[in-house]
């Protein structure tokens, strides 16, 4: 289930927002993708827990939406990292994109973004 998120001062100029969950503690190159979610409306204050007001796209477990901390057992704290993007233009992408495809459409469009950080270890 998705945490609660709060924000504000969202930028005037922002029409969308898009949300990247990622845990660079996870083993391999890349961080772990936990959720993409875009084509948030720039008017929202925040999404409450267990619900996604946006278009999810696929994160690393192969699924769309969000996909909880589940780091291997013994492996320590996970750093999870929200980073909210406000955004100029739309996006435009279908459900299911992945991060790459969404940092590419986010390309000189980002207006505003912030950053929050929670942890977790088994």
């Amino acid at each position: 289930m998705s945490p609660p998120l709060r924000w504000q001062e969202v930028p005037e100029e922002a029409v969308e927002l898009a949300l990247v969950c990622e845990d660079p503690d996870a083993p391999g190159d890349e961080p772990f993708v936990h959720w993409l979610l875009y084509g948030i409306p720039a008017d929202s204050d925040g999404l409450d827990e267990g619900t996604s007001n946006g278009i999810a796209g696929r994160n690393d477990f192969d699924e769309t939406g969000y996909g909880g901390p589940k780091p291997p057992s013994g492996h320590g704290v996970h750093h999870y990292h929200f980073h909210l993007y406000a955004l100029d233009r739309p996006l435009d992408l279908a459900a299911g994109a992945e991060k790459r495809d969404v940092v590419e459409a986010m390309r000189g469009k980002v207006v505003g973004e912030a950053e929050f950080v929670g942890t977790y270890e088994l």
